[in-house]
């Protein structure tokens, strides 16, 4: 037998009392009360009441909860609070039993640690927490396309097996490729610019793939990262769209998933504009005042950033880093060629977002992969484009994990993630 809903729970509405659904989901709750059964039916779209009487009630038989079934009956009113309407129900089929008992409880009223949730993740995802969480997953990417593409970046997708280091770095995972070596890519860093020379303003929001033993609740081997682009703009320029684009998504969250934010029990407060900036130099400064021992050209380690976190909490920009500090590819500034034109996004001491204006000149590119140890011969692809005409341009990166675990306050990643990879984690 084919089985074909009618509606989903969340149509149910006035017009339709008195009239037959067909409705399909899982049981989340059941109650046998002598000639009458209460069922607890969930979708995706919503949660409804079902009453069982009579014959059908009497023939109704084990069924466990969270099994999968289809109910066909008439929508009527309910003295119910927690439901607007309810279905006398005329038919019940189980299409899928559910055993008992599960290794989770997916309704929540038995807590179970993350790491059991993520070795049964389609079951943690009946838990509307859960739910609620990837629900506003989806409505971020959405936010971050249509934001995007009004300010006129087209999407691209860029390889993830590539034959050299994207960025230059030791943190690539490697793979036999036909007889020969190649890598997962880290970041799509060296193919977005080249896309500016004929596209002037790219996008991609992708996987990329990290081989860091990080421990920590920021960090993981496989992450989704946003990407940007523009010919014609410097770091100021995309700096100002990382910030309206982080603000868009706030708006959008805030406006768009307010059951989802009832559900998670964190309620989203809009970042006030605009985003401060904080110069290295300046991080220095407080932090000798704070005594910690720290000088020009340093690394700013985790307990520097937490300390910097406290001095400006929320989001703010971090710019203006040593040269020394950063990739081949950042360009220095004109008045101070110690400098760099980049910037890192923080909120607090967590980084979201690393970026700043490109070296477009090719033979410069080649004396700065020198300064690093890098082989210029090993980007070959890569430097000739630079002899076609390339614009100037800057562009960013940033984890949208990471900006998931601020939107809904939480502080590890892993919560805002399907099936999250770490060092310990590679199923299910």
């Amino acid at each position: 037998m084919v089985f074909v809903k009618t509606h989903d729970i969340g149509e149910l509405n006035d017009n339709l009392i008195g009239k037959q659904v067909v409705l399909g989901g899982w049981i989340e709750d059941l109650r046998k009360l002598g000639k009458m059964s209460f069922i607890t039916l969930r979708d995706v779209t919503g949660i409804s009441q079902v009453i069982v009487k009579g014959e059908l009630n009497d023939n109704l038989g084990e069924i466990n909860r969270q099994s999968v079934v289809s109910i066909t009956g008439i929508v009527q009113e309910t003295k119910a609070r927690d439901f607007p309407f309810e279905v006398k129900a005329e038919g019940i089929e189980v299409l899928g039993k559910a055993v008992h008992p599960l290794p989770v409880d997916p309704i929540g009223r038995m807590e179970s640690n993350i790491d059991t949730r993520l070795n049964h993740r389609a079951l943690d995802m009946r838990n509307q927490k859960t739910a609620a969480i990837f629900k506003m997953r989806h409505h971020v990417l959405q936010s971050l396309r249509k934001t995007l593409s009004d300010k006129k970046f087209l999407e691209i997708t860029t390889p993830k097996i590539i034959g050299s280091a994207s960025e230059g770095g030791a943190d690539l995972f490697s793979l036999k490729y036909f007889g020969k070596t190649a890598y997962l890519a880290q970041s799509p860093q060296l193919y977005k610019e080249q896309m500016t020379l004929g596209l002037e303003r790219v996008f991609e929001i992708s996987n990329f793939y990290r081989a860091e033993n990080s421990h920590t609740g920021r960090h993981l081997t496989e992450f989704t990262s946003i990407d940007i682009e523009a010919a014609f703009m410097d770091y100021n320029d995309v700096m100002d769209v990382l910030e309206s684009l982080v603000v868009a998504v706030y708006k959008d969250i805030s406006e768009n998933c307010k059951n989802e934010q009832e559900s998670i029990e964190h309620y989203i407060e809009i970042p006030s504009t605009p985003f401060e900036k904080v110069t290295y130099t300046q991080c220095v400064e407080e932090l000798k005042k704070e005594g910690e021992q720290i000088e020009f050209g340093d690394d700013l380690q985790d307990s520097h950033l937490r300390i910097i976190g406290k001095n400006h909490p929320g989001f703010f920009f971090l710019t203006d880093w040593p040269m020394k500090l950063k990739p081949f590819y950042i360009r220095e500034k004109d008045e101070d060629a110690t400098l760099s034109r980049s910037f890192d996004l923080q909120y607090g001491f967590l980084e979201l977002s690393s970026g700043g204006t490109r070296l477009h000149n090719p033979e410069m590119i080649k004396e700065r992969l020198k300064e690093q140890g890098l082989d210029p011969s090993q980007f070959t692809d890569h430097l000739k484009t630079f002899e076609w005409g390339m614009p100037p341009h800057s562009g960013w990166g940033m984890g949208l994990d990471r900006l998931m675990t601020t939107l809904i306050g939480i502080d590890n990643v892993r919560e805002v993630v399907l099936y999250p990879r770490d060092p310990d984690r590679l199923n299910p």
